[in-house]
């Protein structure tokens, strides 16, 4: 809220230097804005009284937009890859799953391992649990099970992280 659209009885004015002018009016604040030619802005509205600060509302948004794209720029976006396997892997295809997960982990993406089945394949469904766990043990070292193995229609899941 900027300067007329204050509504509030009283308001705590913090001057454009920063230095605290006390609890008055919304009205005398407004006019204190006026005379020093800026804008009245509610910067705490939460505070009891609400806090306004005399400024250039103008610079005051251009500032909070650059904050918010300098944050932006510090966030990591963590993307989920997916690793399918099939319940009647080989050893040496397993190993080469594995070592492709180990790159995205240590990339610091998040590793979704799905074990598909296939007509007949939902028959022995317990006895291809072990796959996903040996996958797991392989890569203890650097990763960490977030989401242990659950079947979810045909596929059987898990996902793994970055160990801290």
């Amino acid at each position: 809220m900027i300067n007329e659209q204050i509504r509030d009885r009283e308001v705590r004015l913090i001057s454009k230097d920063g230095e605290q002018l006390g609890i008055m009016s919304a009205r005398e604040a407004y006019r204190r804005a006026q005379e020093a030619e800026l804008d009245l802005v509610k910067i705490a509205p939460g505070a009891k009284p609400p806090v306004c600060k005399i400024i250039d509302y103008g610079k005051y948004k251009y500032e909070l937009t650059r904050k918010e794209k300098e944050a932006k720029k510090k966030q990591k976006i963590v993307e989920v890859k997916e690793v399918r396997l099939s319940p009647n892997i080989d050893t040496n295809d397993l190993n080469t799953k594995v070592n492709n997960a180990r790159k995205f982990i240590t990339k610091g993406n998040k590793v979704k391992v799905t074990l598909r089945f296939r007509g007949r394949e939902m028959a022995h469904v317990q006895q291809s649990k072990h796959i996903l766990d040996d996958f797991a043990k392989q890569l203890e070292e650097v990763a960490s099970v977030e989401k242990p193995a659950k079947l979810e229609g045909r596929n059987m899941s898990m996902v793994l992280t970055v160990k801290r």
